[in-house]
């Protein structure tokens, strides 16, 4: 194992990265980065981005909820991020009578803030390189079975330190480059976030489905939010005596705009790539998981539309929902077509050919390089069709009915039985708050058509499609949803309270509902496990592989994939050409936005009517561009992913100037490979944000508390 921590060693002391490619770990930016960095036009030091013993850039940024980035941009824990990535607790605060979602909302003051349920945010207060106390004492030629134990009992007694000596912090330890190397992050997690201003969807979400992931692009892709803390500026939850977060460090915000190969940097939480992924998971990618997640969520986000459209009720419930779901469906379908049209497969079996050439020139057997990617084949082939069928259950089942959900409440997976009691002390709150977003009519619809394909696809189906379905109801699909649907307590907000007022576990047991969860989780479980047992010589072949290919080309500056652990990218901004006779500006305007307005199609390319006066008069107060033009959006070659949603982009001084929010179809490829003539980060423009927050929402009292700079 002392070879690994060499090799690491020597990969971050290596060449700068020259490249555009990279998420970089922050506590080896002046080893690797700042030196490039500063030749692009960076004017800032390694420590005044990442500094162990002082306030940096890093304190500004946090995740936000579940699975966004948000930066503190004032001294009172103002904070932005992407509308997208604050939708659902948008949603959560909707109703009918306050539809947020179709009008916005604007806070005149923190009295009128409002609390967002459940939403955290988390700062890295620490990070810490522990490879050597996890992999240290792992002997060089340890099989994977004796890696992992000892790996995770290492991590199990450093987590325990570190949460020892940060009390209070949320401890997080993850591995990089396939469990080569560990990281250690000592995170504040603030628990009392409230709404201060989102724009209307017309707004935030101008473009809906259509635009999603093309450019050009014109959505208002933000929204605002505060974080509350105790008096003693510590995490506290939600209470009317709660004070604004008193920030360190905040960002300050540019109207100097961009312009053409300025240097531009992303800060944030990339969640996951697959830069390192072999041919044999990308055939799987291609030819199974893809394939499947477009068919599945297309089947059920058309219930769901039709629905949503029809019921302004149940649009505001299924908004987040469809959302979350639509995203990830056209990202599939977008990097299913981006592998191919640029022909990564032949690129990734090239450059396993060098490999297993210098691996068996350069190496020993007992090393185990030589048969790292046949490890990875053998796991790949064996586990493949298996993992086919628990991406049906995960997707077909136990993310689209709904109906299963509530019953958790009174489950024991492990025990696969109805508890005695209910074991959680907030039941009761929860189910309220989850029933609030349920509609039973269109669940069912939706059940009808999951359990059809399910059947017309699965190989290996949940029991009580023949127990239940076959049975009791002659193989009628529509007709045992409808009798689960009709006889259920779970499909009723109403009879589930009552049911815990006089709680029952016999009682609870004979709900039909639960013999259908019962049944996909015992068959999911079951399939889980197989694909453990017939995938397991993966890992040891993915984390051979990936420490080979360091040592092949020691030279060569590494970036590690990402896996929602805060990084650093950088690049300018820059236009591109997606194709022959096509030259795509680096910028757009206001002026697109009227000119895309559809009324044939008002669920995505809506125009607000004050947005059209203040186009009309040319109202852009301080926020235009130099020509007079209101910028919307623009341009970087920037490496982010999922994740990085709702993170600043910020000018060589370390401003504001956008919040990144897309990537381009074009290169949809990305998440498995870097595209640097075509791979590009869609942002909105920070001058955008200011404009609507005072122009178009007259909420210009919260751009007193911000740090607005120009040249």
């Amino acid at each position: 194992m002392k070879k690994i921590l060499l090799l690491l060693g020597a990969a971050f002391m290596s060449l700068t990265a020259l490249a555009d490619e990279g998420m970089w770990l922050l506590p080896y930016l002046q080893k690797m980065n700042i030196k490039n960095m500063k030749e692009r036009g960076c004017k800032l030091t390694a420590e005044d981005i990442y500094s162990v013993n002082s306030s940096s850039l890093k304190d500004a940024i946090v995740i936000f909820g579940g699975g966004c980035t948000g930066e503190i941009v004032s001294p009172e824990g103002l904070l932005f991020t992407n509308h997208h990535c604050g939708y659902e607790s948008i949603q959560q605060l909707s109703s009918v009578e306050h539809d947020y979602l179709k009008y916005g909302f604007w806070a005149m003051s923190n009295a009128e803030e409002l609390p967002a349920p459940g939403l955290e945010v988390r700062f890295i207060r620490k990070i810490g390189d522990v490879t050597a106390d996890i992999v240290g004492n792992v002997p060089s030629i340890a099989s994977q079975e004796e890696y992992d134990r000892i790996t995770e009992e290492n991590i199990k007694a450093l987590q325990s330190r570190l949460e020892e000596e940060n009390p209070g912090m949320e401890v997080l330890v993850r591995s990089f480059f396939g469990g080569n190397q560990y990281f250690s992050f000592v995170m504040e997690v603030y628990r009392d976030v409230r709404l201060v201003g989102a724009p209307p969807s017309s707004i935030g979400k101008f473009g809906g489905d259509t635009d999603n992931w093309m450019w050009p692009r014109h959505t208002g892709d933000f929204s605002i939010f505060r974080v509350y803390a105790g008096k003693d500026n510590r995490p506290a939850d939600y209470s009317p005596e709660n004070v604004p977060y008193r920030a360190e460090k905040y960002l300050k915000v540019s109207l100097d705009g961009v312009r053409e190969n300025d240097f531009a940097m992303i800060m944030g939480f990339p969640g996951s790539t697959e830069r390192y992924m072999t041919s044999f998971e990308m055939k799987n990618l291609l030819e199974t998981q893809n394939p499947q997640r477009i068919f599945i969520r297309g089947e059920r986000q058309e219930i769901l539309w039709e629905d949503m459209m029809a019921d302004d009720a149940v649009r505001i419930q299924y908004a987040s929902k469809y959302a979350r779901s639509s995203n990830y469906w056209k990202n599939s379908i977008g990097m299913s077509q981006a592998l191919r049209k640029l022909r990564v497969m032949e690129r990734k079996q090239a450059q396993e050919a060098s490999f297993q050439a210098w691996a068996e020139k350069n190496t020993l057997p007992e090393e185990g390089y030589i048969d790292a990617l046949d490890k990875i084949r053998r796991a790949e082939e064996a586990g493949g069709p298996v993992y086919a069928g628990v991406q049906y259950l995960s997707e077909a089942f136990l993310g689209a009915v709904e109906l299963i959900t509530p019953v958790w409440t009174f489950f024991d997976s492990d025990a696969m039985k109805i508890t005695d009691s209910i074991v959680y002390p907030n039941a009761r709150e929860m189910l309220a708050e989850w029933y609030k977003d349920y509609n039973p009519a269109t669940d069912r619809k939706v059940a009808k058509r999951m359990l059809t394909i399910a059947r017309e696809h699965m190989k290996e189906l949940p029991s009580f499609y023949a127990e239940v379905v076959d049975k009791r109801f002659g193989g009628d699909i529509d007709a045992y949803v409808d009798y689960l649907y009709d006889n259920s307590v779970f499909a009723s907000a109403e009879k589930v309270l009552a049911l815990m007022d006089d709680y029952s576990p016999a009682k609870v047991a004979e709900d039909p509902a639960v013999e259908l969860a019962a049944s996909v989780w015992s068959k999911y479980m079951e399939l889980i496990k197989s694909y453990r047992e017939k995938h397991a010589p993966y890992a040891e072949g993915k984390r051979k592989y990936i420490a080979g290919l360091m040592l092949q080309q020691p030279r060569k500056a590494w970036a590690p994939d990402a896996n929602f652990t805060i990084r650093l990218t950088y690049g300018n901004v820059l236009p591109y050409s997606p194709a022959d006779g096509i030259e795509y500006n680096y910028y757009t305007t206001l002026k697109g936005v009227m000119e895309k307005e559809d009324p044939a199609n008002p669920a995505e390319f809506s125009v607000p009517e004050r947005l059209k006066e203040l186009y009309e008069a040319r109202d852009f107060g301080r926020y235009a561009n130099e020509r007079g033009e209101m910028p919307v959006a623009f341009l970087a070659n920037c490496d982010i992913t999922g994740g990085n949603s709702g993170s600043p982009v910020m000018n060589a001084r370390g401003e504001l100037i956008g919040l990144a929010f897309d990537g381009n179809w074009e290169a949809m490829s990305g998440d498995v490979t870097f595209e640097p003539e075509l791979q590009r980060t869609i942002a909105v423009d920070i001058r955008y944000v200011l404009f609507i927050v005072d122009k178009f929402a007259g909420a210009g009292w919260l751009l007193d508390e911000l740090d607005i700079v120009q040249k």
